[in-house]
C-alpha cells in the first residue's frame, strides 16, 4: 500500500489532550505518580484531595508540580492560535531483506540485538516485522516526522523560566503530533485498526497494535538515518532542516517508522561488535569510522 507524501497542519489545541504529562514532569525532574495532576478534574475540591492523597513529607513537591502543570497550561493557552504544529507521513511499499528494509525500492538498513535478556528471546531486528522479499508479497511500512513552528522555540528567551516552560512543551506537542497522526493512520490511512477503540489512557499506553520507533531510539538508534528517512517523506515540507550529524531543527522534532505487525514490539538494540558495525556501514555505504561516530553508545569496546 502506498500513499502519497502527506502534511497535516494542527491548531494546538488538537494536541492537549494526546500530551504525555509524565515525560513532560520527567524533565522537569518529578517522578511519574506526580504527573498524575494531568488527570485530575480542575476544580479546588478535587486537587486538594488529589494533594492530601501524598504523605506529608511529598505534599511540597506534589503542589510543586500542580503549579508547574498549571502553569503549562496557562502557556499551551496562550499561544494556542498563535502556532502551529505540523506532521508529514506517507505509507510505502516494503520488504524486509535480510536486516533491510526496502521501502519504494529504497534500502533501509537496520541493526540486529546481539544480546537477550532471557535465553528463549530472540534476537530482534525491526525488519523482522515486515514480510520477507522471499515471500513475494508486498507489506507496508509508514514514515512520518512531526515538528512546531521554530518561532515557537525562540519564545520568552528573556525569561529562563518561560522559555524552559515553552521548550518542553513544544517536545511535548511534537510528541503528541505522532500520536495522533499515528492513531489516523491505524484508523482511517491504513486503516488496519479501523475498529479500534481506546481510552486516551490505553493510547498513551500503547496498547494498539503496531509500534512506530522514532529514529535515535533504542530500536532504531543510528540518527544518521534521518538522511534515509528524509529521501522518502521530505521533512522539509514541514521545516525540518537535518544538521550534519542527522540532528533535527527545530529541536522540537520527532521522525520514525511505522509497523502494523500485530507482534511488533519496542525493544533495545543495545551492544554491537565490530563486525556487525562494518556489516552495517557495508550495508550504509559509509566509512565505518563515521558510522562508529553515531554508534558510540552501541559499540561493545
Amino acid at each position: 500500500m502506498q500513499t502519497d507524501i502527506t502534511v497535516v497542519t494542527y491548531d494546538i489545541h488538537d494536541l492537549t489532550e494526546y500530551i504525555n504529562w509524565i515525560y513532560f514532569f520527567h524533565a522537569w525532574g518529578f517522578q511519574p505518580r506526580f504527573a498524575a495532576i494531568a488527570d485530575i478534574h480542575g476544580c479546588d475540591s478535587c486537587r486538594a484531595g488529589w494533594l492530601a492523597s501524598f504523605p506529608e513529607n511529598e505534599r511540597a513537591k506534589a503542589a510543586e508540580a500542580m503549579q508547574l502543570h498549571k502553569e503549562a497550561n496557562r502557556m499551551l493557552n496562550a499561544v494556542d492560535g498563535r502556532f502551529k504544529v505540523y506532521a508529514v507521513y506517507r505509507l510505502m511499499d516494503a520488504n524486509a531483506d535480510g536486516d533491510n528494509l526496502l521501502l519504494n525500492g529504497t534500502r533501509f538498513p537496520l541493526l540486529r540485538q546481539q544480546t537477550r535478556i532471557k535465553p528463549e528471546d530472540p534476537f530482534l531486528c525491526l525488519s523482522d516485522f515486515v514480510r520477507p522479499l522471499a515471500s513475494g508479497i508486498t507489506d507496508t511500512v509508514g514514515g512520518f516526522a512531526t515538528t512546531i513552528d521554530e518561532c515557537m522555540e525562540e519564545e520568552f528567551k528573556e525569561d529562563d523560566y518561560k522559555h524552559l516552560l515553552i521548550k518542553t512543551l513544544g517536545e511535548r506537542l511534537a510528541e503528541a503530533a505522532a500520536e495522533k497522526i499515528h492513531e489516523t493512520i491505524r484508523k482511517e490511512v491504513w486503516g488496519y485498526a479501523k475498529d479500534e477503540q481506546l481510552t486516551m489512557k490505553q493510547l498513551l499506553n500503547e496498547d494498539y497494535q503496531g509500534i512506530r520507533p522514532a529514529v535515535g531510539y533504542p530500536s532504531l538508534p543510528d540518527i544518521s538515518v534521518s538522511y534515509l528517512l528524509d529521501e522518502l517523506i521530505d521533512m522539509k515540507r514541514i521545516g525540518i532542516r537535518l544538521t550534519e550529524n542527522g540532528m533535527m531543527q527545530p529541536h522540537a522534532s520527532v521522525c520514525g517508522l511505522m509497523f502494523a505487525h500485530p507482534a511488533s514490539r519496542y525493544f533495545a538494540v543495545g551492544k554491537i561488535d565490530e563486525d556487525q558495525l562494518a556489516d552495517y556501514a557495508k550495508r550504509r555505504n559509509i566509512p565505518i569510522g563515521q558510522i562508529r561516530k553515531y554508534l558510540t553508545a552501541n559499540l561493545q569496546y
